[in-house]
């Protein structure tokens, strides 16, 4: 409702059926459970997501990333992509509907992630390859080399032991799975997927992370180590390291970093 219908409004009574779900999403709310869940959808990037507990909740960080991706390129550039840890499918769907001439394939471990993210392909209107895939276990992912022009991940980045600091709206709520990283090593997915950009990125293809704010230069170095060039961290809006990015180099690209 509008202010204006609102004010209008103000004499006439809920009907009873509303009543009871307004008085249960007050409930949930107050065990802290996301609203994101309670309404089962969330805006992102401008589009609408359907949001299940197999899904983290889309973040505004994130649509900072996939802004950096879309200002970076051409959008009618015919571009190959793949989201590694696709989730809702924000970030997949999001460049699907920003390059509308791109091949774009969204990769998961869960089965009922992949089927959220199905879905929201299909409220959105764009065509994804979606593949069930763990990239710990199969580096390649059936992918040929020197194929893609862009990989982009928002990979688990918390270390287990770092659980007490969660809030509870998170910690209760959000796959775990979606959320966490081996203490022995809770950067794995950061250097396996900048292993697979290596073998599957074009020359000069570039990959993209979100990160946790407080390790921007363990990415950074991840990625240098790992071979690639123009190394860059990014801030958020809210000053907070979120971001990094690598060009694979061709034989004629110097290494280079950059904090911006």
């Amino acid at each position: 409702m509008t202010p204006a219908q609102i004010h209008l409004s103000q004499d006439n009574e809920l009907p009873e059926k509303i009543e009871i779900q307004i008085l249960a999403a007050i409930a949930d709310l107050k065990k802290y459970r996301p609203i994101q869940y309670i309404l089962g959808e969330t805006e992102f990037y401008g589009l609408r997501f359907e949001v299940t507990p197999d899904v983290l909740i889309p973040r505004s960080e994130t649509e900072e990333l996939v802004d950096w991706i879309m200002h970076k390129y051409d959008r009618d550039a015919a571009l190959s992509i793949i989201d590694i840890g696709a989730g809702s499918g924000c970030i997949a769907v999001a460049l699907a509907v920003g390059f509308r001439h791109a091949n774009v394939c969204a990769v998961d471990i869960s089965e009922t992630a992949l089927a959220v993210a199905q879905r929201n392909a299909l409220k959105n209107s764009v065509k994804i390859n979606f593949l069930l895939s763990d990239v710990l276990k199969d580096n390649m992912m059936g992918f040929k080399p020197d194929s893609l022009d862009v990989v982009v991940s928002n990979p688990p980045y918390i270390a287990l032991s770092e659980k007490q600091q969660i809030l509870p709206n998170v910690l209760e709520y959000e796959p775990h799975q979606a959320l966490f990283a081996p203490d022995c090593d809770f950067l794995i997915f950061f250097k396996r997927i900048a292993d697979f950009g290596m073998k599957c990125l074009k020359p000069n293809g570039k990959i993209f992370f979100e990160i946790n704010e407080t390790i921007p230069e363990e990415v950074m170095d991840i990625l240098k180590q790992h071979g690639y060039s123009e190394v860059t961290a990014r801030k958020d809006i809210n000053g907070k390291w979120r971001m990094v990015s690598g060009r694979k180099k061709s034989s004629e690209l110097p290494i280079m970093s950059e904090i911006i």
